[in-house]
């Protein structure tokens, strides 16, 4: 199995990325990261896209689904039932955006080996015949960034880029949204669960990414960044009125 691994994912994708390396004038290692990541991203655009657009729906949904739990907050087998019903009803499954990222899990774990440990001389051997081995890589990119030692700005910037791909998704409860009932304090402690959500993962973004090496991190960044435009271009064409909430 892990030999297949090897062969499909991990052998591919370093081979792809010392070719960039090799072609790419000055043989920039942080730039073939990027066109990599660039590469990477191409290729699975259409299960991002599917990503993207199940957890959108999901959140433009979200006042329904809190408006809900609060009118059938005593009958727990209705409140599941209306809940399907609102699912089916919008063409939404609540599962389908993990799908995709639990598909994209394998291909994020190739690339962290092959900047962990594909880029080595020991692992140059797995290269194709027909790309050259360049010996050693310069870790050094643009002339200042170490890409096999950790950066906290980095890490910091990546951080606030996620928050950006983060907060592009979340949509705001409208008013009317959390009426005066006795779950309306369930929808406070929702609204407040989607707030720490917001800056969690930007701030354990930071976190992680200060202790791994700069070229995991300028491909985490690369990707978050794509995945920002990706998501811009896909709210702007499929931009819908404010989801009613019942009453």
């Amino acid at each position: 199995m892990i030999q297949l691994y090897n062969v499909i994912l991990f052998q591919p994708m370093l081979n792809l990325l010392v070719f960039l390396y090799n072609v790419i004038p000055g043989h920039d290692l942080g730039i073939a990261i990027i066109l990599l990541t660039v590469i990477i991203k191409a290729l699975l655009y259409p299960l991002a896209a599917q990503s993207i657009k199940s957890q959108k729906a999901l959140q433009e949904l979200q006042p329904k689904v809190e408006a809900m739990k609060a009118q059938y907050k005593d009958d727990k087998e209705k409140q599941a039932k209306e809940m399907m019903r609102l699912y089916k009803e919008n063409k939404v499954n609540p599962l389908s955006s993990c799908l995709p990222l639990l598909i994209q899990l394998p291909f994020l774990i190739a690339v962290y080996q092959v900047f962990g440990q594909g880029l080595h001389s020991a692992s140059l051997q797995l290269l194709y015949p027909f790309i050259v081995n360049p010996g050693p890589l310069n870790q050094i990119s643009l002339g200042f960034l170490d890409l096999s030692k950790a950066s906290l700005v980095l890490a910091i910037v990546t951080g606030l880029a996620q928050f950006w791909q983060t907060k592009m998704l979340t949509t705001k409860m409208p008013p009317k949204a959390v009426a005066k009932t006795p779950g309306a304090k369930d929808e406070d402690m929702m609204a407040v669960m989607n707030k720490q959500m917001l800056y969690f993962m930007p701030v354990m973004t930071v976190f992680i990414g200060a202790t791994l090496p700069s070229g995991l991190v300028v491909y985490w960044l690369t990707m978050t960044l794509l995945t920002v435009a990706q998501q811009a271009v896909m709210f702007k064409k499929t931009k819908k009125p404010e989801v009613e909430v019942i009453n």
